[in-house]
């Protein structure tokens, strides 16, 4: 079973056809980039699987499950988190309660702790504010949030957006370590 699928997805934006018959599938502790130019519809299907837009036609499967123009919180509550472009971290609130903000207490999954030894340097963080950190350690705190979600699906639009070239692979690095610890 896959952990999304997506048969056939038509969807629109803003009055146009973006997507047309999208077949994708992705399994577990699989690392699927969608790559094209912009607006070639890579935020388009994020908001699809999410429940941001309807789609017009086709599936949105996650783990077996039909979540087709299903709500965002039905969606997030099937496992499906999303780091959203431009992380949108909760700029007067400190990490920690940017963290704490998003935990989802669950026996196994994520917890503060384990966000921190996947991103040690946010440690040292944990009191800042989220305006006084830099773009990489926005984007740390946006994916610890969501994987404190304890999602089976993570879905990142536009990970490496303004970030420099440093923090760009220590965020690949971390996103390598999920998929080989098997979330899609």
């Amino acid at each position: 079973m896959s952990a999304l699928e997506l048969r056939d997805l038509h969807a629109y934006y803003a009055g146009s056809h973006v997507l047309q018959g999208v077949d994708l599938a992705v399994g577990a502790g699989e690392a699927v980039s969608l790559v094209g130019r912009n607006g070639a519809g890579k935020t388009t299907t994020i908001a699809a699987i999410v429940g941001f837009i309807r789609p017009r036609a086709g599936r949105v499967m996650v783990g077996g499950d039909d979540l087709t123009g299903a709500s965002t919180h039905r969606v997030a509550r099937a496992g499906v988190a999303l780091v959203p472009q431009g992380r949108r971290v909760f700029a007067d609130l400190t990490v920690r309660e940017n963290l704490v903000l998003a935990a989802r207490p669950a026996s196994g999954g994520w917890d503060e702790e384990g966000v921190l030894e996947l991103f040690p340097s946010l440690r040292r963080r944990l009191a800042n504010r989220g305006d006084q950190l830099s773009g990489g350690e926005q984007q740390m705190v946006a994916i610890a949030r969501a994987l404190l979600r304890n999602p089976t699906l993570l879905l990142l639009d536009e990970p490496s957006e303004g970030l420099a070239p440093k923090l760009v692979d220590e965020v690949g690095d971390a996103l390598a370590r999920l998929a080989a610890a098997g979330l899609a």
